[in-house]
């Protein structure tokens, strides 16, 4: 197995890996702050759930990138489509944008779903005086582990059934977000 690896790839990987430490411990420092605030179990719920939704999206977006195919955006950015450039620049680094999307993002989102799941438990416990704490554990973590693999389940097919249409989507964002702050996702070989 260690003669497949090669030297950039172990480079990429230990960069991504640094990467995703400081990502992960951000969005749960961030998560976790805005829970002592909001204090509040439906909101905490919410806030599970459209953590969930996010790694959700972003697999859909990753499988997407891997399935789509240049020519339908190579056609719309030679007629200067808005967000066809980038749709073409997301399906040429579909590696990365695979990845990042379904990796990074989702490991960081079931992370810190995970220890959304677990102070909601904890609340719960405290508020109504529960007992078995590892039956509302495990119930909480079958629960997100649930609602996480059978949302990335179901976006799979939307992805690869749906590829060009999604990426050329995830393009007008790309362009509206390159737009809005002059950064580039992907920089351009000129």
């Amino acid at each position: 197995m260690l003669k497949y690896i090669h030297k950039g790839n172990l480079i990429a990987g230990l960069w991504v890996g640094f990467f995703t430490f400081f990502i992960a411990l951000l969005v749960s420092l961030g998560s976790q702050a805005l829970m002592d605030l909001v204090n509040n179990v439906l909101l905490a719920i919410i806030m599970l759930l459209l953590i969930i939704a996010l790694g959700i999206g972003f697999d859909i977006v990753g499988t997407a990138a891997a399935a789509a195919t240049l020519p339908p955006f190579n056609a719309k950015a030679a007629k200067k489509v808005y967000g066809a450039y980038q749709a073409v620049k997301i399906t040429r680094n579909a590696s990365v944008v695979a990845n990042y999307s379904c990796d990074v993002v989702g490991d960081v989102c079931g992370t810190v779903s995970g220890a959304i799941g677990a102070g909601i438990v904890a609340s719960l416990i405290n508020m109504y005086s529960l007992t078995n704490i590892i039956l509302f554990g495990s119930m909480m973590t079958a629960l997100i582990a649930a609602l996480t693999v059978g949302g990335k389940a179901m976006g799979k097919k939307v992805a690869i059934d749906h590829a060009e249409q999604i990426i050329f989507k995830a393009g007008m964002v790309a362009a509206w977000w390159e737009g809005l702050t002059g950064i580039e996702i992907f920089k351009s070989r000129r």
